[in-house]
């Protein structure tokens, strides 16, 4: 596989490789991908450095893997026959938990900047464009596993961001030892924004975050709950240094704070 990856015919080994990955000692990663013979060359050729990959050939398919066996890495295709890519890591960013905190590395045949730029605001880790070097995208692969176990500890029941602590055994939250007066509701929609702090989240993905907790239904904005979660775990509400707002976009949490 020297060069851009090209897409050759299938061998009968590639096939059978396709749906392997399920060694717990390996790091294991998804390929959502609709092009069988691209997935076949990734899953030999990262298999062969150490990865269990698993093949899914739709959005669908891939979403059920996800959610039933967890990964620690999705490439994700952005043009796929059911759903467009963006939609599916939007998804993926909705979901609970570790699953909503896995690394995305977007693979799209689309040159245009834009789409880059999108998909990184819905939560994609890096971007990757076809054709592409086979070591560049285990490079990219490495990079990203490096950053995001540095950076998350899922396990950890104690999420910490400068002075703000948020026990999420107790459900409680304080700023410098003071608790924060925070609703159940409320609660919940800052530990969304907490577990993925640094990923910029639209208000419909917040929404599909906290959609089947016991909150209450939303008979106000997404913008007002924010408001008041400010109010409670920020110095100056006005001036907000936790829980920023990208105009146009929705929220994201700062990994960086006092």
């Amino acid at each position: 596989m020297k060069g851009a990856l090209i897409y050759p015919n299938l061998h009968s080994r590639h096939v059978q490789r396709l749906q392997k990955g399920d060694d717990p000692k390996m790091q294991q990663l998804l390929m959502i991908e609709d092009d069988a013979r691209l997935a076949g060359m990734v899953v030999d050729y990262l298999g062969q450095n150490g990865f269990g990959v698993s093949h899914s050939p739709n959005a669908q398919s891939g979403l059920a893997r996800l959610q039933s066996a967890g990964v620690d890495l999705v490439i994700l295709d952005l043009m796929l026959p059911d759903m467009d890519g963006l939609q599916v890591c939007q998804r993926i960013r909705a979901l609970p938990g570790a699953l909503g905190q896995v690394p995305v590395l977007m693979l799209t045949a689309k040159g245009d900047p834009m789409d880059r730029i999108i998909g990184l605001e819905m939560g994609a880790d890096d971007y990757l464009p076809k054709p592409f070097e086979p070591r560049e995208l285990l490079a990219r692969i490495k990079a990203i596993l490096r950053r995001h176990n540095t950076v998350h500890d899922t396990t950890q029941k104690l999420l910490q961001f400068g002075s703000l602590e948020i026990d999420r055994d107790a459900r409680r939250v304080s700023v410098k030892g003071q608790e924060c007066d925070l609703t159940s509701h409320q609660y919940d929609l800052l530990v969304v924004l907490a577990e993925r702090a640094g990923r910029v989240l639209t208000r419909d993905q917040i929404m599909e975050a906290v959609r089947g907790r016991e909150l209450e239904a939303f008979d106000r904005s997404i913008d007002v709950h924010m408001g008041r979660i400010r109010a409670a775990i920020e110095a100056d509400p006005k001036a907000p240094q936790r829980i920023l707002t990208v105009r146009g976009v929705g929220y994201v949490f700062a990994r960086q704070q006092d």
